[in-house]
């Protein structure tokens, strides 16, 4: 039976937090963490309980996130991505001003075992769906920012429609690293 026949993709809800908690850390665990996510496992474990409740509870309704989950038979969470959405004339998280509202996909991961069979691009179904059906101001593209050395990230994105922005951001003052940004225009 294929991977996407006994899944269910859904949104989170608030509740779920110790979940939305234990798939993160979890994705800080494996082996493309640190080309994948800018976000340190200690640091998460070292987050408050209140702090996961919020995250759940912010990416489970309203306008402003929503996290998606590939849940399985046996209620395991096998994959996430989670759609923020940036108004115009915002601040980004790397403290540039927003030019238009958009989506942007942040924390996509698969367990290493399920990749290859579909569930990021049923996830990333899902994050595209629920962004282009928002209401005005709706959003005018959804981007993402894929690391410089995260060549099989990329190519996904660009297979699933995402082509380079030409935006670069440095990842510290001076770094080599580099973040890559892909945008996906509407419709």
């Amino acid at each position: 039976m294929d991977q996407l026949d006994q899944h269910v993709v859904r949104s989170v809800r608030g509740e779920e937090w110790e979940q939305v908690k234990a798939l993160r850390l979890d994705a800080l665990r494996d082996r493309a963490a640190p080309v994948a996510f800018l976000e340190t496992l200690d640091a998460a474990q070292g987050r408050p309980d209140s702090f996961w409740r919020d995250r759940a509870a912010g990416a489970a309704g309203g306008r402003g996130a929503r996290q998606f989950v590939a849940e399985g038979p046996d209620g395991v969470w096998d994959g996430s991505v989670t759609v923020l959405v940036e108004e115009a004339g915002a601040t980004d998280f790397f403290g540039e001003p927003v030019e238009r509202t958009q989506g942007h996909l942040v924390g996509v991961f698969v367990r290493e075992e399920r990749r290859g069979g579909g569930l990021a691009e049923a996830l990333f179904a899902a994050a595209l769906e629920w962004a282009w059906s928002l209401e005005e101001p709706a959003p005018e593209r959804v981007r993402l920012f894929v690391h410089g050395e995260n060549a099989r990230a990329a190519a996904f994105y660009r297979r699933f429609g995402f082509v380079a922005s030409g935006r670069v951001v440095p990842l510290e003052d001076g770094a080599e690293e580099r973040e890559y940004v892909m945008v996906r225009p509407a419709g």
